[in-house]
């Protein structure tokens, strides 16, 4: 606002009197103003002259002598510390009058130690509005808004200087902060007085927006801080106040470090310097306990430069947000995903509560326990109702944050009732969570469930405790504890949800684990029962094996092994894998096995038996794609598998072998070396279109044959050609019983975790002395039968089977003419003395006798069928000239014959 020059101040006239004072509008209390920091201590000065023609206003021009604190303060730099009062404001000596400026701000009055005006300035007129009659005489404090200061308060009764912001009324009901100074002087006349200078940086807000502006301030939710250029407190709202546990006069012109402690408190401090250098705003989030406060809170903390017009930073502003619930709330979704990925990672009943208990201490509970029912452990079928009479339930994993803590009142594994009418019976019929606290009823019954401190029969400082049914597809399972100790927050409302989740979670995994493992039990049981209790003795082959299911995650699957005896002291070596795992792989090896064992009983050549068993597998494989599954929708899929056949002869040490898509079988000879035998692949079962092939090879005597699946070489991460190498080096050198070579070969070869099942059969091969087979050639002539029957009665005597002549007589007269009167030459008759007596007679025919049984008047057909009665078994093989026929007959040996060279 421009103004008139300056006329030069004429005397005053005396003055008239004056009409009372009206008394002023009654305001609506304001907050009282905080002290401001203190200003250093400055010393007394004495004004030059206050000149003035009466008492009731200052002198146009007057002088006066200010410390250099003051002028400071109004912003006046005088050189010679010396500035002058004009009536409207005060200005520097020699310096021009601008009443447009700041200076023209400064508004100068005097009072006497009663705090009355005596004078009264006309910038103060300027600047309240009040003329110097309606102000002299009137006390000062009528124009302070609110109440003066305890500083202020103090200062006037020592007469000390004192200088702070405060808030004035104005004449037109309006209100101006303005920066007073005032000063203890003493007048011409002796008396004590006070010199008030104010000054109005600028123009002030109206009265409510300056009142909204401090209410937002000191009344936000958030925690509000200003400091200056050097990071020091320049004002503090109500709500950090609060926070802090420190006033506004107690942390101004302080750091953040030099008031609070702690790593959290120099990062901020770091983020202020940071946003005051850069100009940048800086932001981070962290997890702090203020002073004020009695438990850590998690803080949005933002530092936010302040600059002025021209863009320099002039301070700083920190704010930060409460954002507790929200930390909490990803808490707990972090909480649940953990859970998510480790409980539940083993299909073990026992491991997965195991799980749960470790996944929430020591980040949700100080303790937690998990006590399952009996019926679960056993796998049984939960019910939905529990039976009256209590409950038992076994503590299966618990785990605590004390590092001394032992568990007195259940130990892991022990099995306790619980009655009805108990807090743990009601919790499992009902099925609803529970959070009791110190002085509950049922508070004392779970504290005693849980592991106290060494020393201890109860854990003291358990303040909160939380017992959750675990309950899976409507059926309970058992009861998970949790228990805080010595936290600032015991439980709440929003943990027992939080437990429900966690707990439901667990409940799941825990009832598929019961279900796999039921099922599983099964499918073992079953696979076993389906698989050689114990191997025939056979002088053939001494054989030993091994059977090891899939670890639990991938579940049983369809590989077998057997050892089939077979006709003219021969044995059959079989070991298979059908694809898959489970009930339905099992099922699957149980016909495939039934179906070698009858297929091997026809005596068929290895590669003619694989050829029938593939048509067998093709034609289920054809029946199963028209199933729609059980009731469950379980439909058992294509079936398709790996074989490997064997057929040993002790008396020619010669073998045959065939395979379909199965690992080649490994040989070891007498002298340790290992050799795998290159035996042609041909498909796996059920692909068809393919030919097998027989492999021939004669065995030294003593020989190994080490047939396996390829469980035993082959993993998902280690090849196949590695598991091979890994066996030959176990097998070298290999002897001694064959259990011991069994498990050196487990030991040294079998994955660390096998993923699929592994059969291993070893059998040892054995020669039959030349001395026990007796062979003779035969004409086509019924007259050879008598004399048939005479060499075999000399070979039985000779071998000290006297008691076996007769029977073995007429089985040879029977096949003996059989194959004289309906087959071809040349016709050969051979005994073999083994752990029964065979007889066999071979012919160039490939018709195969079949059994009849005779009418009363027939005279022929009642051959096949003495021989069927005579002997313990009989049966006819085709070989590549004919077919041979054979028969069993007991021993009965009447003296000891001659021991069987077995090598």
């Amino acid at each position: 606002m421009t103004t008139a020059p300056f006329k030069p101040f004429k005397p005053f006239k005396p003055f008239k009197p004056f009409k009372p004072f009206k008394p002023f509008k009654p305001f609506k209390p304001f907050k009282p103003f905080k002290p401001f920091k203190p200003f250093k201590p400055f010393k007394p000065f004495k004004p030059d002259k206050i000149r003035h023609q009466s008492g009731h206003g200052l002198t146009d021009r007057a002088e006066l002598n200010l410390p250099s604190c003051h002028r400071r303060i109004y912003g006046h730099t005088p050189e010679n510390g010396r500035v002058i009062m004009d009536g409207h404001g005060v200005t520097p000596a020699g310096v021009p009058t601008d009443r447009d400026s700041a200076l023209a701000c400064v508004a100068v009055a005097v009072m006497d130690d009663h705090g009355v005006l005596i004078e009264w300035s006309t910038g103060a007129e300027r600047l309240l509005g009040y003329s110097p009659s309606e102000a002299v005489g009137h006390s000062m404090t009528d124009l302070v808004v609110g109440r003066l200061s305890e500083t202020a308060r103090q200062a006037l009764g020592t007469r000390s200087p004192w200088s702070r912001e405060i808030e004035l009324r104005q004449r037109d009901g309006g209100s101006v902060t303005v920066d007073l100074l005032a000063v203890p002087t003493t007048g011409e006349n002796g008396n004590s007085r006070w010199f008030l200078m104010a000054a109005s940086r600028a123009e002030r807000r109206p009265r409510e927006e300056q009142a909204l502006t401090e209410w937002a301030f000191n009344q936000s939710v958030f925690f509000s801080v200003i400091y200056d250029a050097e990071g020091r407190v320049l004002r503090v709202s109500d709500t950090a106040a609060r926070l802090l546990g420190l006033s506004e006069d107690e942390v101004r012109g302080l750091r953040v470090t030099e008031f609070l402690q702690g790593p959290a408190y120099t990062e901020g401090e770091e983020m202020i310097f940071a946003a005051l250098a850069s100009g940048e705003p800086q932001n981070t989030q962290m997890f702090v306990r203020a002073p004020g406060e009695s438990r850590a809170h998690a803080w949005d903390f933002t530092v936010c430069p302040l600059k002025d017009e021209s863009g320099r930073v002039r301070g700083a502003w920190v704010c930060s947000l409460d954002i507790t619930d929200q930390h909490q709330a990803r808490e707990r979704l972090a909480l649940l995903d953990e859970a998510g990925a480790r409980i539940g990672t083993t299909l073990n009943v026992e491991r997965t509560a195991r799980e749960l208990a470790l996944v929430t201490v020591p980040r949700f509970a100080d303790v937690a326990c998990i006590d399952l029912l009996e019926s679960v452990l056993r796998s049984e079928e939960p019910v939905s109702r529990l039976a009256p009479g209590g409950v038992l339930l076994r503590r299966v994993a618990w785990e605590t944050a004390l590092e001394d803590a032992v568990s007195t009142a259940v130990t892991p594994g022990t099995v306790k009732a619980h009655p009805d009418d108990s807090p743990s019976g009601r919790l499992l019929a009902c099925g609803v969570p529970a959070l009791v606290r110190a002085g509950n009823a049922d508070f004392e019954h779970w504290v005693t469930q849980l592991p106290p401190p060494a020393g201890q029969t109860r854990d003291p400082g358990i303040d909160s405790v939380m017992a959750v049914p675990l309950r899976a597809r409507g059926n309970p399972l058992g009861v998970a504890v949790f228990a805080r100790r010595g936290r600032p927050e015991p439980f709440a409302e929003d943990d027992l949800v939080l437990a429900g989740e966690l707990v439901a979670r667990a409940a799941v995994c825990v009832d598929n684990a019961r279900r796999y493992t039921r099922e599983r039990a099964t499918a073992v049981a079953l696979q076993r029962s389906l698989l050689p209790h114990r191997l025939p003795s056979q002088p053939a082959v001494e054989a030993a094996s091994r059977y090891l299911p899939a670890d639990s995650r991938v579940g049983v699957g369809g590989d077998w092994f057997d050892v089939i005896p077979l006709s003219g002291a021969r044995v059959a070596l079989v070991v298979g894998d059908v694809v898959g795992h489970g009930i339905h792989a099992s099922a699957a090896m149980a016909g495939l096995r039934t179906a070698v064992r009858t297929l091997a009983d026809v005596d068929l050549s290895p590669d003619e038996l694989l050829t029938q068993l593939d048509d067998l597998v093709i034609s289920r494989s054809a029946d199963l794609e028209g199933d729609e599954g059980d009731e469950d929708g379980d439909v058992p899929g294509e079936t398709g598998a790996t074989c490997l056949y064997a057929v040993y002869d002790p008396i020619s040490r010669h073998c045959s072998l065939a395979r379909a898509g199965h690992v080649q079988p490994a040989m070891v000879t007498p002298d340790g070396s290992v050799d795998f035998i290159d035996v042609p692949a041909g498909p796996p079962l059920g692909l068809g279109g393919l030919p097998f092939e027989t492999t021939e090879l004669e065995l030294p005597e003593g020989s190994l044959l080490v047939l396996f699946t390829d469980g035993l070489v082959e993993s998902m991460d280690r090849d196949i050609d590695l598991g091979l190498g890994r066996l030959r080096r176990a097998l070298e050198g290999s002897a001694g019983p064959l259990e011991s070579i069994c498990d050196n070969v487990l030991d040294s070869v079998l994955p660390d975790d096998p993923a699929d099942d592994v059969a291993l059969l070893i059998a040892r091969t054995h020669a039959l002395d030349a001395d026990r087979v007796a062979t003779w050639d035969l004409p086509a002539d019924p007259a050879v039968v008598a004399e048939a029957r005479k060499n075999v009665a000399a070979r039985l005597a000779a071998w000290g089977l006297d008691d076996t002549v007769f029977i073995a007589e007429l089985v040879i007269s029977e096949l003996v003419t059989n194959a004289i009167r309906y087959a071809y030459a040349p016709i050969v008759l051979r005994l073999i003395h083994d752990q029964a007596l065979i007889c066999e007679v071979s012919d160039a025919s490939a018709t195969a006798p079949h059994l009849r049984r005779a009418r009363t008047f027939d005279e022929g057909g009642r051959g096949l069928f003495l021989v069927a009665q005579l002997s313990q078994r009989w049966g006819t093989r085709q070989t590549t000239a004919g077919k041979t026929i054979w028969a069993e007959c007991a021993l009965q040996e009447t003296h000891n014959p001659p021991e069987p060279n077995h090598g």
